[in-house]
């Protein structure tokens, strides 16, 4: 399989997320688009890669899902705190939250 099929496929993701993220309100729905727009950044890091032919972009993917880890559960802690305040895990009560 050709590595530009793997782009395309990285800027389908990339777009479905970025979509998401701009239409949701949801607090978990735009969370799990943010987990996907960084899944499309890698699978295009990774596809960079192996067109050149070295294993940088494979690298900096890898440190990209250890920051993505950590961000699931600073993220995770916020939308449950979010919804233990308010009872509900709208984007749009979250400004609420400053007080």
């Amino acid at each position: 399989m050709n590595p530009v099929n793997y782009l395309y496929l990285a800027a389908l993701l990339f777009t479905i997320g970025a979509v998401g993220v701009l239409i949701r309100r949801n607090a978990i729905v735009v969370f799990m688009c943010i987990e996907l727009m960084l899944n499309a950044c890698n699978l295009a890091l990774v596809a960079f890669s192996r067109m050149h032919g070295n294993l940088d972009g494979q690298i900096i993917a890898f440190f990209t899902m250890v920051v993505a880890a950590a961000e699931v559960v600073v993220g995770l802690a916020i939308i449950v705190s979010l919804f233990r305040s308010r009872h509900s895990a709208s984007v749009d009560d979250a400004s609420l939250m400053k007080l």
